[in-house]
């Protein structure tokens, strides 16, 4: 009798427990719903601020190193640390000065702004209103700053304001129409079409559609404006006019020899730029949320 030869099993081989992750991926993965280390606001501020402050104090000490080890006299240009000192010591000087050269371009710009947009608006609904505004457009931003300063001293009077707020208008007028009038033209059709087959109304349609698509470059024009309307509102104080502002300033300190205060009036000048131009963004990013 003979006996059957046992059949040999084979073991299945082991299955993957999905349940173990893998050695050497744990540290690959992404972490879902994790912020990366460095980047919260603390990390966002320092990678966008401290540069230029790195920056600027860089060029501040070379330039004291230069003018101080080259001799420069004060008349070409003054020391950094000079500069410092007149900042300090007419600081409210230089604080009034600004008040009085911003409140003109704050209201020139306001005033310019709100022409620029209505125009512009007039300008996209109807074609005989753009091919009419073309020519005088370009015939004002054409038109030196130098050039209008003394004809609106002479109108308006030496003593008064309106002459600088009326050259802040015309110099933000410009960019804000144009830059609004490229946007309001920038509406895709598809989207006007979309529009109407929903049977919005022209309101509706202008509300929803036109005014979001030609908010950026508004903006953008607005940006450019608020640079404008400082710089002339201070250029059209070397011409005449109440001797408060920033231009006046610089030219007095400049004509009695004292260069160290007149950089110190500048300084006031470039700060004041600068926050009209941070107030125009935060207003555009404000704007932007909603959309």
């Amino acid at each position: 009798m003979t006996s059957a030869a046992p059949e040999r099993v084979e073991a299945a081989p082991p299955q993957a427990d999905p349940t173990v992750a893998m050695p050497g991926l744990e540290a690959s993965a992404p972490s879902r719903g994790r912020r990366p280390v460095g980047d919260g606001p603390l990390a966002r501020f320092a990678k966008l601020v401290l540069p230029p402050i790195a920056l600027f104090v860089l060029l501040v000490v070379l330039v004291e190193f230069v003018v101080v080890a080259a001799g420069i006299p004060p008349f070409v240009l003054a020391s950094p640390s000079a500069i410092f000192d007149q900042l300090v010591q007419y600081a409210p000087q230089v604080l009034a000065a600004t008040l009085a050269t911003g409140l003109n371009a704050l209201i020139g710009l306001l005033i310019g702004a709100i022409i620029g947009v209505l125009l512009a608006i007039a300008a996209s609904v109807a074609r005989p209103i753009d091919g009419m505004l073309a020519p005088v457009v370009a015939a004002v931003a054409v038109v030196p700053i130098v050039a209008l300063a003394p004809v609106f001293y002479t109108l308006f009077g030496s003593t008064s304001e309106v002459a600088r707020i009326l050259i802040a208008s015309i110099a933000a007028f410009v960019p804000v129409f144009l830059n609004t009038l490229r946007g309001l033209r920038q509406v895709r059709p598809v989207h006007r079409d979309l529009m109407r087959s929903y049977a919005a109304t022209p309101s509706q349609l202008t509300r929803l559609v036109t005014i979001p698509s030609a908010l950026s470059h508004f903006f953008t024009g607005l940006r450019i404006a608020s640079s404008l309307a400082v710089i002339s509102s201070l250029v059209a104080e070397y011409f005449g006019g109440p001797r408060q502002g920033l231009g006046s300033a610089i030219t007095t300190a400049a004509a009695s020899s004292a260069y160290a205060r007149a950089w110190a009036f500048v300084i006031g000048a470039i700060l004041l730029g600068l926050v009209f131009f941070v107030l125009t963004s935060l207003i555009e990013r404000i704007a932007s949320r909603h959309r």
